[in-house]
């Protein structure tokens, strides 16, 4: 069995290879933006079509998620977990829109708070690695906050709701655009 080295770091090629990748990032950041701003500008009457927008927003949340554990080296498996809780939690959704709005606010606030506090740990680990560590950490911070406040008011107004999903929307659009132009400078 052999020491890993402190100093690793990938070989020029990994390094290419993953940078290769930079515009599916920010195609995902820039889809993120749009369904942000429809999720914000919608008129919502009903129950259900919360539940059907955050059933998708997991949904989405979660493909992110699995997309992302494809190009982190480290911590892969945390965001495939964190990947899967998120499809399984949209499926959940759609399939009982009339329950899901009791606890939407719940699994919204859940999840923000989770991610947010992983956003935090991941940019003080890599912020000798990467320039704009600072983004994750302030990303992690505003989801943190939005899940502790949607945890500690479960019985929000339709309205609210809607703003968390798309905050949360706008946070992972702006998260994803970074992540993409940090990875075109490693290509």
């Amino acid at each position: 069995m052999t020491t890993a080295n402190a100093n690793w770091s990938p070989s020029r090629s990994a390094t290419q290879d993953l940078g290769a990748g930079w515009w599916l990032l920010l195609i995902s950041g820039i889809a993120w933006f749009a369904f942000a701003f429809v999720v914000l500008s919608f008129s919502y009457a009903t129950v259900w079509s919360i539940a059907v927008l955050l059933g998708v927003t997991l949904l989405l949340i979660g493909i992110s998620e699995f997309f992302i554990a494809g190009f982190v080296p480290g911590w892969r498996w945390l965001h495939a977990l964190l990947g899967l809780g998120a499809v399984a939690a949209g499926v959940l959704a759609l399939a009982w829109p009339g329950e899901t709005f009791v606890i939407a606010a719940a699994i919204i606030g859940w999840y923000l708070l989770f991610r947010g506090i992983l956003d935090i740990i991941a940019s003080l680990i890599t912020r000798a690695d990467e320039d704009l560590w600072w983004l994750r950490l302030l990303a992690g911070a505003v989801e943190v906050g939005i899940g502790f406040w949607a945890i500690g008011y479960p019985g929000r107004s339709l309205v609210l709701l809607a703003v968390w999903v798309g905050v949360a929307a706008l946070v992972k659009g702006f998260t994803d655009m970074a992540m993409a132009f940090q990875l075109r400078s490693l290509k």
